[in-house]
């Protein structure tokens, strides 16, 4: 009887923790680390498929990712030592990069190469053990959080889990889900990630293609290893912004004359079209203010002389931080760094007179700036949003000294997940500076001699 009484108290407590943890949802230091499992306790023997496309995948990676960890201990930390009002950047990037940690109340946490249950990042059992979000909009890692036995999923598998029980949870097949990590305010107020609001606003939602429709793609494949196989069972790729495969072909784009035929000192019209025909969102999306996206209009005769084309401009509001140029940019870098004075780095690093596709950031005194926790405000969204086309031109006036003969123009739309100054800056690995080629066309005139 008192063996009872006494399991009776035991199984009460831990109901009673479990239902303090969900109801603290998103609090520092809330839930303990031994709350959660391992990614590896999932996938060794059950989930050994999903594991190992998790474990090749950014969610995996949020904390050990190279710029991330700089970013976070060479920039944010530091500004929030600095800046009482952007304090809370400290704690708060955790609650998505680390939620583990976060939830935990280890923060900051230990560095990656210190290889602590911080390096789960976005685990298994974080978003398994998700049940809700508060408030009516999900943003900055406002989740309600309940881990233990019962695991929260977008199916009920046909075979009995013998390691957990499975709730079937709507929010796990909506792109709501996403927009608790992939939607951020900074302390400023302003939306600094809005890649689930984008979404949302945008004509997939409308039609009810979801985030994981391209991000999870769905296929003929068991949750289990002991399970069945579903013909629509979500794969856990989550490829994405720095996936090359996801980047490659986002957008088409078309460049044609205005005359085939010229003659040296005669002038042609290109115009370039850049069709979004791949992305439920704006492109590019989420950390905005550090990637970077630009067209490069390039003539070459038949001699082999190459000839840049600068972009015509359109004289909208803003512009200037949409064409390439040789300015100076990211001077809050300085507060960080302790560089008094700091004058900043070059803007874009990519070839002057270019279109470039971006949201400028800008710091309180109203600098551009790639440290979204200390954006004021946002400048013009020169982006490519969902089934947007936007048109540019390129008026070229041709060299005397071109050869005759036939003369190919070539565009191409390059990527890059972080400007190359600021990378140079910081030593960042230099695959992180990668430039990936999302399209090219080329077309072609005839001059004279």
């Amino acid at each position: 009887m008192i063996r009872l009484k006494l399991n009776s108290i035991i199984i009460f407590t831990v109901i009673l923790s479990i239902n303090i943890w969900a109801q603290k949802a998103s609090g520092l230091g809330s839930i303990p680390y031994d709350a959660f499992k391992t990614p590896e306790y999932c996938g060794t023997s059950c989930h050994t498929d999903f594991y190992q496309q998790w474990k090749q995948s950014m969610m995996s990676q949020a904390y050990t990712h190279h710029w991330d960890e700089i970013e976070y201990f060479e920039l944010a930390i530091p500004h929030a030592e600095k800046d009482e009002k952007v304090a809370e950047v400290r704690e708060g990037c955790n609650g998505c990069h680390a939620p583990l940690s976060y939830l935990a109340g280890d923060v900051p946490p230990p560095r990656p190469s210190e290889n602590s249950r911080a390096n789960e990042a976005v685990s298994c059992d974080v978003c398994h053990s998700i049940t809700g979000f508060e408030g009516d909009i999900p943003y900055n890692f406002n989740y309600i959080m309940s881990p233990g036995k019962t695991k929260y999923s977008s199916r009920i598998g046909e075979v009995t889990s013998p390691a957990h029980e499975i709730v079937k949870s709507d929010l796990h097949s909506s792109g709501d889900f996403c927009g608790i990590c992939h939607n951020e305010k900074s302390p400023f107020g302003i939306w600094v990630k809005s890649t689930q609001i984008e979404w949302r606003e945008g004509p997939y939602s409308k039609e009810g293609v979801q985030c994981q429709d391209c991000h999870m793609p769905k296929a003929a494949a068991k949750t289990a290893t002991m399970g069945v196989e579903y013909p629509d069972t979500k794969l856990h790729l989550f490829h994405g912004a720095h996936d090359n495969g996801k980047i490659k072909g986002t957008i088409e784009l078309r460049i044609h004359p205005d005359i085939r035929e010229v003659e040296p000192g005669e002038t042609v019209k290109f115009t370039v079209a850049l069709f979004n025909q791949k992305t439920g969102h704006k492109f590019p999306t989420g950390s905005v203010e550090d990637r970077i996206v630009w067209l490069h209009v390039e003539a070459t005769d038949s001699d082999g002389n190459t000839f840049h084309l600068p972009v015509d401009k359109k004289g909208f509001d803003g512009e200037e931080y949409t064409i390439s140029a040789d300015v100076l940019a990211y001077q809050d870098m300085g507060i960080a760094k302790d560089i008094p004075d700091f004058k900043g780095v070059q803007r874009d690093g990519v070839p002057f007179g270019d279109r470039i596709f971006r949201m400028p950031y800008f710091d309180p005194q109203g600098r551009m700036t790639i440290q979204q926790w200390n954006t004021a405000s946002l400048g013009v969204d020169y982006r490519i949003g969902p089934r947007e086309t936007k048109v540019e031109t390129f008026t070229f006036n041709i060299p005397f000294e071109a050869a005759p003969g036939k003369m190919t123009v070539k565009a191409v739309l390059n990527y890059q997940k972080l400007v190359t100054p600021v990378g140079e800056f910081l030593n960042v690995p230099e695959d992180e500076l990668e430039i990936v080629k999302v399209n090219e066309h080329i077309t072609d005139i005839n001059i004279y001699d």
